[in-house]
């Protein structure tokens, strides 16, 4: 007993000679392991269904572009179903007749683009033999050659690829049918799907349900800004290009716009691709004035567009913007890059929601006398997730 007794007081003794930082700061380890742990799980488990997950975020992403059609419509007295129809119809006739535009003008001006592109390479050959370089003719015929024979030893290679794109596609197109799925089902009853996904969690629904409205919220508030800032990079660009005359103005505008989901970066990686189609049609100055154009519409994305149209409402600094795009690119490539962004702003502003004491219940409210006020029933409009009652 005696020896028992002794062993404990060495321990406690022990135990107290710990500095309480330390323990706290142990305390927090622990966890924090726990929780990258439970994130490596589930990013693992992610990639190895992205062909599920992928669809399902692009139709929460889509559903928060085209949720505002649908509430117009039923506030206008159309059913939910019906809403939903007219406004997945006119996306996709929308979506199918710039589609339709851009295949028409690019199979209208591929033949001037080939022709112009060889008068660059005549020009640039000319200039590499009698320029400063003074190159050889029979050099850049090797150099033509060898590039010639590269391509032919990697046939093989090319068929293979030819094949992985034709699986490619076809997974493609099981996505986007999928994610049409998800999308009806999300903008006619996304209400009552987020009710029942809430509906066991007892006495934190309160709690939960707050922050997915504040989360859904920031989300609705960043595609639709972003969206706009897209819209200008795209529109700006194009007339800089039609300008110039650059051939296939409508593909490089429709890349533009797909580019610059990405912030900060995302419209100067699509807008290479213009910056090289305008060398090879228009010559070097002609890619020098698009791509100064380029970079001063850049500056105005991130320190005027940006900022303005969807900094006020997701309020993220550039340097956290930056650290995302960062973790996501490495952790998930281009769609962990393009999703990261949205996925912090929905995080930080949901995480505040998430925490803040619960509102009093209408009940106690009427005890007290007091009534929520316009404003905050007003928010509480804004908050709600898609869908109807009925």
């Amino acid at each position: 007993m005696n020896e028992d007794r002794r062993n404990d007081d060495m321990r406690a003794e022990g135990a107290r000679q710990v500095p309480p930082s330390l323990v706290t700061a142990a305390g927090f380890g622990w966890r924090l392991l726990v929780l990258a742990a439970v994130g490596y799980g589930l990013v693992w488990i992610c990639t190895r269904l992205t062909i599920v997950v992928l669809p399902i975020i692009v139709a929460l992403l889509l559903c928060a572009l085209l949720h505002p059609v649908t509430a117009w419509l039923g506030r206008r007295g159309l059913p939910p179903l019906a809403a939903t129809w007219i406004t997945l119809l006119l996306s996709l006739v929308v979506l199918g007749g710039v589609g339709t535009y851009i295949v028409v003008e690019a199979n209208a001006q591929f033949p001037r683009l080939v022709t112009e592109v060889q008068q660059t390479g005549r020009e640039v050959q000319r200039w590499l033999v009698e320029g400063p370089l003074h190159l050889k003719t029979s050099q850049l015929q090797r150099y033509v050659d060898e590039g010639v024979k590269y391509l032919e030893t990697r046939r093989g290679e090319l068929a293979s690829t030819a094949v992985q794109a034709g699986r490619l596609t076809v997974e493609i197109l099981v996505a986007f049918i999928f994610m049409l799925f998800v999308l009806f089902f999300l903008l006619k009853d996304g209400r009552r799907i987020w009710d029942w996904l809430i509906s066991g969690l007892g006495s934190y629904r309160a709690r939960v349900d707050r922050a997915g409205r504040a989360a859904w919220r920031a989300l609705s508030q960043y595609v639709h800004g972003t969206v706009t800032v897209a819209a200008i990079n795209a529109v700006v660009l194009a007339i800089v290009l039609t300008v110039l005359g650059v051939p296939l103005v409508a593909p490089l505008a429709v890349i533009i716009f797909v580019g610059s989901f990405i912030p900060i970066v995302g419209i100067l990686v699509s807008g290479t691709l213009a910056v090289a189609v305008t060398f090879s049609a228009k010559g070097l100055w002609a890619a020098v004035i698009f791509l100064g154009i380029l970079l001063v519409e850049q500056q105005i994305e991130g320190h005027l567009l940006h900022p303005l149209v969807v900094g006020r409402w997701v309020r993220l600094h550039p340097l956290g913007i930056i650290v995302a795009l960062t973790v996501g690119g490495v952790l998930a490539g281009i769609p962990g890059a393009a999703l990261a962004v949205p996925l912090t702003a929905v995080v930080y502003r949901a995480w505040p929601a998430l925490r803040a004491a619960p509102e009093p219940a209408p009940a106690a409210l009427a005890k007290t006398g007091q009534a929520p006020s316009d404003a905050e029933d007003m928010a509480r409009t804004r908050d709600d997730p898609p869908g109807h009652d009925g």
